[in-house]
């Protein structure tokens, strides 16, 4: 089923606009003494966090997380990491299959070597945003199950940030309410009680690649970007 025209986004981009707007309503209530900073979710994450952080004239880093799927169907994601952080799981997906979180082991470890490649690539050398005592906006193209938006959650929560945001420009109300507990506050633009694929809620829902990935990151730390050796 198709979502009403109106709630259909031109592109991730013009999302991250409109989902700025949103933040920066909500940032207007706090008393901030430091610039916010976006963390964006690879890859599709990044276009919109890009946006956001123009519109919040926020700082920018990444939040680099990895969906774990089942073993004989990779792309269903029943669980995630993120950085540093500890593996989240959907444990009512693993019972409905009959697996325990031990039989995901080497789907976990998997996830780390690629997770870690990621940061290689994206980050290079420069260290990470420091989190502590900030306001810290997680933003994704949207959100969901919410499992990633959970580890993603989990792993920043390390370092102890005033206060947490999680924003995404379309997000299952379903999983809008699971997260409620774990940040200060969700923000979209819509929240459908009936989600069926995030990419209907985009005229263009292109896959961004690893190079759209760095080329933003560039833009965004006013860094000269590094050919990958073939």
């Amino acid at each position: 089923m198709w979502p009403p025209e109106e709630e259909r986004f031109a592109d991730r981009t013009t999302a991250g606009r409109m989902l700025g707007s949103a933040v920066a309503a909500h940032l207007r209530q706090l008393d901030m003494t430091h610039a916010p900073l976006v963390l964006a979710l690879p890859r599709g994450g990044v276009p919109v966090g890009f946006a956001v952080a123009e519109a919040i004239r926020a700082d920018f880093d990444l939040m680099i997380a990895r969906k774990i799927g089942l073993p004989w169907q990779s792309d269903h994601g029943v669980g995630a990491i993120a950085e540093n952080g500890p593996p989240v799981f959907d444990r009512s997906a693993l019972a409905c299959v009959g697996l325990s979180t031990s039989d995901l082991a080497p789907a976990v470890q998997r996830e780390r070597v690629e997770l870690r490649r990621r940061q290689e690539r994206y980050r290079g050398s420069r260290p990470a945003a420091e989190v502590t005592g900030r306001v810290v906006v997680i933003v994704d193209d949207g959100l969901a199950t919410g499992v990633t938006a959970r580890a993603a959650i989990r792993a920043l929560q390390t370092g102890k940030p005033a206060h947490i945001v999680f924003a995404a420009p379309v997000c299952a109300a379903e999983s809008v309410d699971l997260l409620a507990g774990d940040v200060n506050a969700v923000i979209d633009i819509h929240s459908p009680r009936e989600f069926h694929a995030l990419g209907l809620y985009y005229s263009d829902f292109t896959p961004v690649t690893d190079a759209d990935v760095t080329d933003i990151c560039a833009m965004a730390w006013g860094a000269v970007k590094v050919p990958t050796p073939v």
